[in-house]
C-alpha cells in the first residue's frame, strides 16, 4: 500500500501547479492534504477512483485537511473531540479494519501567547487522541507537524542565524517527543538515521529550495509494531508547486 502525505499551501492554487498530475503519477492510495486554505469542497481537486473527507476551518482561506482514499474507511472522524481546538479543520481520522490513519496540521505556534498556548494545548490533545486509538489497533499519523525533531533536520545556517526559532523550540520538540513516546516511531528517520540535507519545508524567502536550506517538518509516524512493514519513506523533493515537498510511504498492509 503507498501513501502519502503533501502540505499544499492553498489547494486552489496547486490545481495550475501540478497537483493532479502528482496524483497521477504517485498513485497512492490514501493521500493527507494539508493547508487546503478551502472553505468548501473542490471537485476539481478529486481524481477519478478516489473518494474525498474534507475538513474546513471556520476561518475563510485559512488551514483544512484533505484525505482522498480508495478504499472506503470504516469510520471518519474529524478533528479531536474537542471544540476549542476544532476550529481550525485540522485533523481527519480514517478507520480501517487493520489500523487508524490520521492526517493532522499541527499549529504554527507563531503570532503571540495565545498561538503559542493554542499549539501546546494542542500537542496534548493530539497525543491523548492517538493513546487513545492506540488502544484500539495500529496508528499511522501523516502531516505537518510544525517542528524540527533534530538538528540533523534543520539547515545549520538557520540556527546560526536565530538559535532558539519557532519551530525548534524545547517545549514543541518535547510535545513531538511525548508523542513518539506513545508507541510511535518517526519511519523516516528510522530507515536514515545519519541523513542530512533530507527537508520537507523551505521558505520562499530568497533561493533556500533551490540551495537546500530547509526543514524537516512533514513526517509519517507508525506504531511500532507496524515498523517492519514498512518497505520505504521517500521525501518527493523533486515535486514543485508549495513550499513543503510531499512524502511517500510504502507499507505492508
Amino acid at each position: 500500500m503507498k501513501l502519502s502525505t503533501w502540505n499544499v499551501n492553498g489547494l486552489r492554487a496547486l490545481l495550475g501547479k501540478g497537483f493532479l498530475g502528482y496524483l497521477q503519477d504517485s498513485q497512492a492510495d490514501i493521500v493527507a492534504i494539508q493547508e487546503t486554505k478551502a472553505n468548501m469542497e473542490i471537485s476539481d481537486a478529486v481524481l477519478t477512483g478516489y473518494s474525498a473527507e474534507w475538513c474546513f476551518a471556520e476561518r475563510p482561506g485559512y488551514s483544512g485537511t484533505l484525505c482522498l482514499f480508495r478504499q472506503k474507511p470504516l469510520a471518519v472522524t474529524h478533528g479531536l473531540g474537542n471544540a476549542e481546538l476544532d476550529r481550525e479543520g485540522r485533523l481527519i481520522a480514517l478507520e480501517y479494519p487493520g489500523y487508524y490513519f490520521v492526517n493532522v496540521y499541527v499549529p504554527n505556534s507563531q503570532g503571540g501567547l495565545d498561538r503559542w498556548y493554542y499549539r501546546l494545548d494542542w500537542d496534548v490533545a493530539l497525543r491523548e487522541y492517538v493513546e487513545s486509538l492506540h488502544t484500539r489497533k495500529p496508528v499511522i499519523v501523516a502531516g505537518d507537524f510544525n517542528v524540527a525533531r533534530d538538528y540533523i533536520d534543520i539547515y545549520p545556517e538557520n540556527l546560526r542565524n536565530e538559535q532558539n526559532p519557532p519551530g525548534f523550540l524545547a517545549e514543541e520538540r518535547d510535545g513531538f517527543n511525548a508523542l513518539l513516546d506513545t508507541g510511535m516511531v518517526d519511519v523516516f528517520r528510522e530507515l536514515h538515521p545519519d541523513l542530512e540535507g533530507a527537508y520537507t519545508w523551505w521558505s520562499n524567502r530568497l533561493n533556500k529550495r533551490r540551495e537546500n536550506r530547509g526543514w524537516r517538518i512533514d513526517y509519517f509516524l507508525t506504531t511500532s509494531s507496524l515498523l517492519d512493514s514498512v518497505e520505504s519513506c521517500t521525501i518527493r523533493s523533486d515535486v514543485f508547486g508549495s513550499d513543503h515537498a510531499p512524502i511517500e510511504l510504502i507499507i505492508g498492509l
